[in-house]
């Protein structure tokens, strides 16, 4: 679904204008956290050359002017390269389609990195307080794409921090979900950045670190299994014993170490 589509849907008063770029305040409802310099940069020299083709979307603000909607990148770009008005489309929005239309906007355009893509839906979910199936429809996403993308908010500062800075992709973010601990996740990341583990690679790594679990798990319950044949071997020695005519008995005793048997045999038969 186009921009311009959601903009009629949403609100379908609207005019296109020039404004002044000092009186554009920007939106907090921002998904995008971080920019790239050198993308704006690049932008900014195409827009000396030919101008800005994709005006900016504004609403009318409280404190300025105006308030940013959608196009942080364009606005940056246009000061960069000296500009003193930009072209903007000026919409009749409350908080609500202010920042839906920013959401579309930047998933629309420049690829969002994808942890601020799952911050952006949690935050509409809970300021505006509405349900992961109605999100959704807005934003023309069915409701399991929203909420396997906020998954990966399960994930904690640090590890989400390593997987940034070292531009790994979401789906090495996804493979982190299957080890519970953070060092795990961690001891994992630090092999996948020092190896350069593609996906399926990554997929192996953390397939090899749950096995070991699972083997100890088994050797534990052979043990355990192995504990009740010795036990067993000594109530039937003693019965046999029994059996024989030898009045033998057995006690036991047990704590958290070990478990003690006494087997008495009387000397004369």
């Amino acid at each position: 679904m186009e921009i311009t589509s959601i903009l009629k849907k949403l609100e379908p008063k609207s005019r296109l204008t020039e404004i002044s770029v000092y009186e554009i305040a920007t939106n907090p409802h921002q998904p995008r956290k971080t920019f790239s310099e050198d993308s704006i940069a690049e932008l900014s020299a195409s827009i000396s050359q030919y101008g800005l083709i994709q005006p900016i979307t504004v609403r009318k603000g409280t404190y300025s002017k105006y308030q940013l909607i959608a196009g942080e990148r364009r606005l940056r770009a246009c000061i960069m390269a000296g500009l003193k008005k930009i072209p903007a489309i000026i919409i009749e929005a409350d908080n609500y389609k202010s920042s839906v239309i920013a959401m579309i906007e930047n998933l629309q355009r420049e690829n969002l990195n994808f942890f601020d893509e799952a911050e952006g839906y949690s935050n509409l979910i809970c300021d505006f307080n509405i349900t992961q199936e109605e999100l959704a429809d807005k934003i023309g996403k069915t409701q399991a794409t929203v909420a396997n993308k906020m998954r990966i908010l399960r994930l904690s500062p640090v590890v989400k921090k390593i997987i940034r800075e070292n531009c790994l992709t979401e789906r090495h973010a996804r493979a982190m979900l299957r080890l519970q601990d953070e060092k795990l996740q961690i001891k994992a990341l630090r092999q996948i950045i020092h190896k350069n583990l593609n996906v399926m690679q990554t997929d192996e790594l953390v397939e090899n670190m749950l096995k070991p679990k699972h083997r100890n798990h088994t050797k534990q319950l052979r043990v355990i299994k192995d504990v009740r044949i010795f036990a067993n071997t000594i109530k039937q020695a003693v019965e046999m014993m029994n059996q024989s005519g030898v009045k033998a008995y057995s006690e036991k005793s047990e704590n958290e170490e070990f478990i003690e048997y006494i087997v008495r045999i009387p000397k004369c038969l």
